[in-house]
Formats: structure tokens, C-alpha cells, sequence
């Protein structure tokens, strides 16, 4: 018997495609468009995501039975809010850059409704293990979507990717820049996150309808 059962393994599978936060359910969608124009940013968003939702689903789940009805969003917030000061504090100690890149687009992970949804739709009403995953997976469907767009994005804004220079160099004119390739700087604006991050909701709602015509 493997270590999750099919049941457990859904709550992982299911946000990556079929009920993904950002594709399906159109949550999340502002922090997709404001730090996607580098990997990097969309990376360390999604891991910083990651770990407040697993973390904040457990403990949620752990509270469940004591939480008043009337504050539970009161506590939530608090939850949210303490931990994401915990993530934020970990990238200005260990990778400040980035953390000044980010600015103040961690902080408002708080009002991330990725996480308020979960933890009011699933944490409240389930067992810390099975909160766990319900977190892990949502966050690993947002951040899929978020390193998809940052991908493109810097590839083709800044013909980077990481930082560094996959296309060749602009200046010196080498790789597909001496075929006379140009930069689309139309890319780093938000603009185009929105029209990357719809192009996106499009295929995976067009293979959706796909599948449900087939059966």
C-alpha cells in the first residue's frame, strides 16, 4: 500500500490541473500578474506560498475545534499573518535581493484568497494530515501557474532565464540576436501577464470541455 491513499493523493493531483486555483477557480490571479516578469520571483512566490498554506492548513486544522465560529477569520488572519512574517523575515536574512524584489507583494500573501478559501472551505472541516495535502497541492497548482507565465515572461521580455542569458546577447548581437531577434519588452509589463495567465485558462478550459465531451 503506498503512502497516500488515491483518495489523499487527489488533494495533490486535482489543483495541478483539473482544479487548478488560478485556471478553474480564478483565485490568486494579482500576484500572478505583478511578479511574474522573472523566474526567479515566481519560483521563490510560489515556495513562500507553499509553505504558509501547508503550515497554515495544519495549524488551522489543529485549532478547528476551538475556534468560535464568530472570530474563525479573525484567527485566520492572524495565523496567515504570523506565518508570513516568518517567510518574509527568512528571505531578508538569507536572500535580501530578492526579498527587495518582491517588496511588499509577500506581505499581501496575507490577503491571498488561495489561502483564506482553504482554510475556511477545507482546514475548518478535515484532519491536520489531509489539510496538509489540501495545502501543498493547491499551492503547488498556483505556483505551476505563476513559474509557466515567469518562464515566458523573461524568456521572451529579457531572453533570460534565472538571469541568465539563453538567447544569446543583445548588445554583442550573438545567438539569435544576430538573426536580428528582438527583445518584446511588451512581456515585462502586466498587461501581458493577464493575456499569458488567459491564454492559459483558455487551453486548460478548452481540454476540460474536451474531456467531458469524450465521456
Amino acid at each position: 500500500m503506498g503512502l497516500l491513499s488515491k483518495k489523499d493523493a487527489k488533494l495533490i493531483t486535482d489543483p495541478l490541473a483539473d482544479n487548478n486555483p488560478i485556471t478553474i477557480q480564478v483565485l490568486g490571479i494579482c500576484s500572478a500578474l505583478a511578479i511574474t516578469a522573472e523566474l526567479k520571483a515566481s519560483i521563490v512566490m510560489a515556495v513562500s506560498v507553499m509553505a504558509v498554506l501547508a503550515i497554515g492548513n495544519v495549524v488551522i486544522s489543529l485549532m478547528r475545534n476551538i475556534i468560535p465560529s464568530k472570530i474563525r477569520i479573525i484567527v485566520q488572519l492572524v495565523v496567515v499573518a504570523a506565518l508570513v512574517i516568518i517567510v518574509d523575515q527568512v528571505l531578508k536574512a538569507f536572500a535580501y535581493e530578492l526579498s527587495k524584489t518582491l517588496s511588499v507583494f509577500v506581505g499581501l500573501i496575507i490577503t491571498n484568497c488561495i489561502i483564506m478559501g482553504r482554510f475556511e472551505a477545507f482546514a475548518l472541516a478535515n484532519k491536520p494530515w489531509r489539510s496538509f495535502l489540501d495545502g501543498i497541492g493547491n499551492a503547488a497548482g498556483y505556483g505551476l501557474i505563476l513559474i509557466i507565465v515567469g518562464f515566458f515572461r523573461e524568456l521572451l521580455g529579457s531572453g533570460t532565464l534565472l538571469g541568465f542569458k539563453v538567447l544569446g546577447d543583445p548588445i554583442e548581437k550573438t545567438g539569435l540576436y544576430a538573426i536580428g531577434y528582438e527583445n518584446n519588452g511588451f512581456m515585462l509589463l502586466s498587461p501581458m501577464a493577464l493575456i499569458v495567465v488567459g491564454i492559459i485558462i483558455w487551453i486548460q478550459r478548452t481540454k476540460n470541455t474536451a474531456l467531458i465531451e469524450d465521456h
